[in-house]
Formats: C-alpha cells, structure tokens, sequence
C-alpha cells in the first residue's frame, strides 16, 4: 500500500504535533455554525482506544461546524460491541477498520488481497444491514507482531513464520485471542501453537516488553513507538492482520436529501486529509504530550482548514 507523505500532509501533521499546547484552553464551540433544524442528529460513537477517541472528535467536529447537531456517546469497547451498539440504535456513526469488518465482523471466508478489495467486502457487508461506509482514509493502522529488537535478534526471527517452534507469551487487547487478524490468525493460519496469552487493560504493551512481561504483543502501526528502534515488528508475510484504512461506518439513514450530501463530503474531505504521518502525529501528541481527543482533534482540523 502506497503511504501518501506529501509535502502538505507532512505540514500538517508538524502543525498537530507542536501546535496542539497553544490550543489548550483555546477551543470555541462551532455547533451553531449553521443552523441544524434541517439536518440529521449526528450519534458518534468509538471503540476503546486513543485513536479511535481522536477520530470520533476530529469527524464530530468537522460535521459540526457545517451545523449538524453532534451527541458524543463514547466508547462501546471492541469492535464486536461497537457494531451491536450501531446495529442496535445506539448510535448512528463510528469510524472503523475496513479489515476488522470484512475479517472479523463479517467473517470473510477468503482474506481479500488488497485494500480496495477490503472496502468492498466491507461496504457490501454494510450495505446488508442498513448501513454503509463513507470513503477511506489513506492512512491504514494494521496489528503489528512487536517485540524488543534485542528479543528478536536473540531469536533470531525476522517474519512472524519464524516463531514456529518458539514457546512464547503475547499480550495484546482481549479481542486479540478470538480474532482472525490476531492470535487465532496465527494458530490457525501461522500455526503457532505454543503461545500462552496475556490480556491488557490500562498498561500498553510496550510496557510490558519494556518490564519482560510479555515476548511480543500486539502493537499498531500507528502508534509512535514503531518508531522507535528499540522495537522490531517482524513481517506478516501471510497476511494475517489485512489492510486496516478507516471508513466511518453509518446509518444510510443519514445520506438521504441534501444534508445526506453534505455529510459525506465533509466526512470524505476529512478522510482525505488523514494521512499516516498525520495519525502517528496525533497519537503522540495524546500519549507524550497528553493532549485530550478534543483538542488534538481541533488542532488538525485546523491545520487543514476544516472548520469553515
């Protein structure tokens, strides 16, 4: 998959990163931009992590200020619980992984092969429940297989193939052990199966391959640390953890008359700007500079324009 480090995106994401403190303090409400008496209410939803928190306010605000009225449900958990709270009415938008819906949620017999692919499986999925999916982002935020790079050089394991016949432990989100694209993909189609696992809750799991509590664990892709070169994500070279780009997932409900129409495109420019480079930016400026979703969420919009 191409990532798209254009000049523009790049400036971007620096303005995210360093500018997010001046905006402290800063933020001023858009929701009576427009008026709403015409429009649709908005119910966002996340799962249960920080980028997901980010995304639900950077789509939230943007849909705010072109006067829809936004209600802000937080987190419903895994993407499993997510979905029966979409599926359910409680809410109406969420934004998800094209790859957890086609692979985990909709239990695509056949792994699609590209990220297109997965779009299609997932909006199709979607399409039979009611619902349906906005444009993708660029950015794609897969599971990585991370350890410490002195751990892997130890082993002396470079693709996640060479942990056959290694006995080892795995932390990762509780999720992890009953999905495709995580711990069952690597028993059933990996074929590990010496792996004894270690559920997270509050504590990363860098942390805890920080502190030898864990031999690997499920990172991402966009999380800050990959970065770092202490860690080393060894390669999926069979695909396991598929192509992750983010789609908000939404009532078609919403997308009927003009302010269907103006919905989407503001969620389809939004989705346009979110580039990798962008994304590892944000995360960091929650996780290091302890930023809250909201005002980082305000600081990229922001930086590309999106609250006229």
């Amino acid at each position: 998959m191409v990532r798209k480090h254009t000049r523009r995106a790049a400036k971007a994401a620096f303005a995210v990163s360093i500018g997010v403190a001046l905006l402290i303090g800063l933020l001023a409400s858009t929701a009576g931009a427009a008026k709403t008496a015409s429009k649709p209410t908005i119910v966002i939803g996340t799962k249960n992590f920080a980028e997901e928190y980010i995304l639900g306010q950077i789509y939230g605000q943007a849909l705010q200020a072109k006067g829809f009225k936004v209600v802000y449900k937080g987190s419903f958990g895994s993407s499993e619980l997510a979905d029966k709270a979409i599926t359910s009415g409680k809410m109406n938008f969420y934004p998800e992984y094209t790859g957890v819906i086609a692979l985990d949620l909709a239990k695509a017999k056949n792994a699609p092969k590209t990220a297109a692919a997965t779009y299609t499986v997932a909006k199709q999925f979607e399409n039979t429940r009611g619902l349906t999916l906005l444009n993708p982002t660029p950015f794609y935020d897969t599971d990585t297989f991370t350890m410490l790079t002195k751990t892997a050089k130890r082993l002396k394991v470079h693709t996640i193939a060479d942990m056959k016949g290694h006995a080892f432990t795995y932390a990762g989100y509780p999720e992890c052990q009953t999905r495709i694209t995580c711990i069952l993909g690597m028993k059933k189609i990996y074929h590990l199966t010496n792996i004894k696992f270690i559920p997270i809750g509050t504590i990363s799991v860098y942390t805890l391959l920080d502190e030898g509590k864990a031999t690997a664990g499920d990172g991402f892709s966009t999380d800050p640390a990959q970065l770092n070169k202490k860690y080393t994500a060894l390669v999926d070279s069979k695909h396991i953890f598929g192509f992750q780009n983010v789609a908000p997932v939404l009532s078609k409900k919403l997308l009927t008359g003009s302010s269907g129409t103006l919905l989407a495109r503001t969620c389809n420019t939004v989705s346009s700007k979110l580039s990798l480079a962008a994304m590892r930016a944000m995360n960091r400026a929650y996780y290091v500079d302890k930023a809250s979703a909201k005002q980082i969420a305000h600081g990229f919009l922001s930086a590309n324009h999106l609250l006229k």
